[in-house]
Formats: structure tokens, sequence, C-alpha cells
């Protein structure tokens, strides 16, 4: 998947406030073949590419001497407002591989929640993978209708990725677990007032006997 994001080389003669009021963002691009590169984009369409892409989607820059597949490497906020106020892309080597992280995307219903009120914890939110640019997923897929007992568990092993996608994290690690449903708060007061119960009797008995 590749999103297109139109941009124009920076004008160093305006400041970086200037652009922002314009309603641009700064930016930079650099990679291991590419001089670190200073551009502009539209803080809309920049905020639209955001939503879409993640660290794991390219994005092709147009506007350029020629077209470039870039990922996003960093994205500086505005502390108060929250806005975007400067983007690192991190140019892409066409035909040579990449290593980034992909998110997962949890799907399905889990069974064991219903049927053994039994509650699904994600331990990971995303892996570490190699591949080419052109067979980098946006996000891997994990399917939680496959937990249907209390001792169930997703291994990164079974994780279903495409060929020439590698991932690097050990095939035994948790990524989804079942813990087993807690005593509720009403079980729990039983509880205690039957300890309760048992301590009076105990002391009662013991007092018999003392007679």
């Amino acid at each position: 998947m590749t999103i297109t994001l139109p941009v124009t080389i920076r004008d160093k003669a305006k400041s970086l406030d200037t652009l922002r009021v314009d309603g641009n963002v700064p930016a930079v691009v650099y990679g291991p073949k590419q001089e670190p590169l200073s551009i502009v984009l539209e803080k809309k369409e920049f905020d639209k590419v955001l939503k879409e892409a993640g660290e794991s989607t390219i994005i092709e820059l147009t506007g350029l001497d020629k077209a470039m597949e870039v990922l996003i490497k960093d994205v500086e906020f505005n502390p108060v407002k929250q806005q975007v106020i400067h983007v690192d892309f991190y140019a892409l080597e066409k035909g040579k591989e990449i290593t980034t992280h992909v998110p997962l995307e949890f799907i399905g219903v889990a069974p064991v929640e219903t049927t053994h009120g039994g509650t699904v914890t994600h331990i990971l939110q995303d892996v570490k993978v190699t591949c080419k640019p052109a067979d980098l997923p946006s996000h891997i897929d994990v399917d939680v209708s496959v937990l249907v007992n209390i001792e169930d568990k997703i291994h990164v092993s079974d994780l279903k990725v495409a060929k020439g996608v590698v991932i690097h994290e050990d095939g035994e690690s948790p990524v989804a677990v079942v813990s087993a449903a807690r005593v509720s708060t009403e079980d729990e007061e039983n509880a205690e007032v039957d300890m309760e119960a048992i301590e009076v009797e105990k002391k009662g008995k013991e007092e018999e006997v003392a007679e």
C-alpha cells in the first residue's frame, strides 16, 4: 500500500514560523543514498496522510524532480496545540530490504470471553520486520477467534505474513493471552464474611475449652 503526498522544495527565504502560519509544515527527507532535503507540505494534506499511514506505510512524495518513496520517521508536535510542526521522512532505496515496525491489528471475537468469562490481553502492539518496500504490510492481522480456552495463547510464530516478510521476534513470544475471570466483588465480600464467621466460631470454641 502506497499513499501519495504532494510536496515542494522549501524556500529558505521564508522562516519556519511563516510557513506554519500559511498552513504548511516544514520537513526533511534523508536516507542512506539521500542527502538531507528540506521540503514543505500542506498541513491539511499531511494530517490526512498521517491518519492513514504509520511507520509501516510507504508514502510517495510527488512534486520533486522525481517521485520519492519514504517512510515517516518522526513527527514533531506543538506541545500546547498538538499540531504537527515538523516531519522527518526516511528515503527508501528501491529494491533494497528495509527493517521497520509493523502494527498488529486484532480482529475477530474470542469465544473464551463469553463461554468462560476470560479476558484477552494484547501483549504486543507491533513487531519488527524486514522485507522489500513493495512487500511491506501496513499492518498484520491477529485473529483472536482462535482463543477458546483459558490457557490459550497466540504466539509470534502464529502470525501470518506474506512471502518475503521476515519477523524479527522470538517465535515463542506471546502476542495475546487469556486471563481467567476475576472473582466478582460480591463473591469477594462473601468470602470475607465467611472468614469472619469462621474466626468467630473458632474463638467461641476456644473459650468453651478454656472454661
